[in-house]
């Protein structure tokens, strides 16, 4: 087994929950912006795809490096050692980005770093002509910040939010891996009831209920790294295998999805049953302002609409409104929203326990979270 530098890319805002599930699985780890950094072999290139919830997609570091003309990246990606990684056969597309730095012109980069590439398994497998490229994947990206290059290839393909469970969504679909975040910001366990008053497609209720029954979302999906020659078959099987063994099937879950849309409460049911929840999530179409249930000290996250669009800020006042009227009676409840709208507090009409600031997309939100009241102590007789 090799040692590699892996890195879990991750959301604004999200790199402390991408780096709290990497050491989950046993890794140490270097939190950046935008990224989690870690040492791990071909087992923990497998399993971070299978199990990071929160993490966008998983890179092999090949190398990083100070970079101010073309002629120094080009020589600099030509020391690497690219034979460990690309098969003669490999297809190898180079991708780009370039923040602050002196080498801004992208397109230029990436020719660049794939002509150094291409120099230096020629002269490994001993050959004059041109790369067929008609093998596995291994995507380059070459990404340039205040003058330093990392070079990285995916190893992930999809991006992980792609979980393969989505058939169908709405027109502005949350995130799968910010669904699980949200969720695991919360204090909620699986023998707790869990709701989302604003379901949409059903996405926060089926993270919830993966979590619940410590299910790896990657489990349903395929991974490009699982065509590298380098990480044997066997790799795969027993990260599936211990992802299979972790999972617990049996347990209950009291899990809640409602919207106003009926259409959305549809497309949510086929994408829980797609996932596997079918029976396990219910689903209903009703307002914010008609929930109330008997149920006590349960858990509820809802991404309602933010009133961004011109003339719909008015209504979606008035329902924030409804829901600190709906929301007042479940005081046991612990309630975290998300939203954009700087005023929310004031028309929910509570001052939130505590405020996260998190990034829906590029929209720049807030995850307003009032905590319910705690269950009594168990008293030993």
């Amino acid at each position: 087994m090799g040692k590699y530098q892996i890195i879990a890319t991750a959301a604004m805002g999200l790199e402390a929950l991408v780096a709290k599930e990497v050491r989950a699985l046993g890794y140490d780890c270097e939190v950046e912006n935008g990224r989690v950094t870690y040492l791990g072999d071909e087992t923990a290139i497998a399993r971070s795809n299978l199990w990071l919830r929160t993490a966008d997609r998983i890179k092999i570091k090949v190398g990083e490096f100070k970079a101010f003309t073309f002629d120094e990246l080009f020589e600099k990606t030509k020391a690497l050692p690219w034979e460990q990684y690309l098969p003669e056969d490999a297809e190898f597309p180079v991708i780009g980005k370039s923040v602050k730095s002196k080498l801004f012109s992208v397109s230029d980069c990436q020719a660049i770093v794939k002509k150094a590439v291409v120099e230096r398994l020629k002269k490994h497998y001993k050959r004059n002509s041109w790369f067929e490229e008609n093998g596995a994947l291994y995507r380059i990206e070459i990404a340039l910040l205040k003058d330093v290059a990392t070079i990285t290839i995916d190893a992930s393909g999809s991006g992980l939010h792609k979980r393969g469970y989505r058939i169908d969504q709405g027109e502005a679909p949350l995130k799968e891996t910010m669904a699980a975040a949200l969720v695991m910001l919360t204090n909620w366990k699986a023998d707790k009831p869990f709701m989302d008053p604003f379901c949409g497609s059903g996405t926060i209720p089926i993270e919830a209920a993966m979590i619940g029954q410590n299910i790896a979302p990657g489990f349903n999906r395929e991974f490009v790294s699982e065509a590298w020659k380098w990480i044997p078959e066997k790799v795969w099987d027993d990260a599936r295998m211990e992802a299979e063994d972790l999972a617990n099937y049996d347990q209950p879950l009291d899990i809640t999805g409602s919207d106003i849309d009926h259409r959305m409460v549809k497309i949510a049911q086929g994408n829980a049953i797609e996932a596997g929840f079918g029976d396990l999530i219910d689903f209903k179409q009703m307002q914010v302002r008609d929930i109330s249930t008997s149920k006590e000290y349960g858990v509820i996250v809802g991404n309602p609409p933010y009133g961004e669009r011109l003339g719909e800020k008015k209504a979606v006042e008035h329902m924030y409104k409804e829901m600190g009227q709906a929301f007042s009676k479940l005081d046991t409840w612990s309630i975290y929203i998300m939203t954009s709208n700087e005023d929310f507090e004031q028309f929910y009409g509570k001052p939130a326990t505590k405020k996260r600031k998190l990034f829906n997309g590029f929209i720049r939100t807030d995850l307003y979270q009032y905590w319910g009241k705690k269950p009594p102590r168990q008293q030993n007789i």
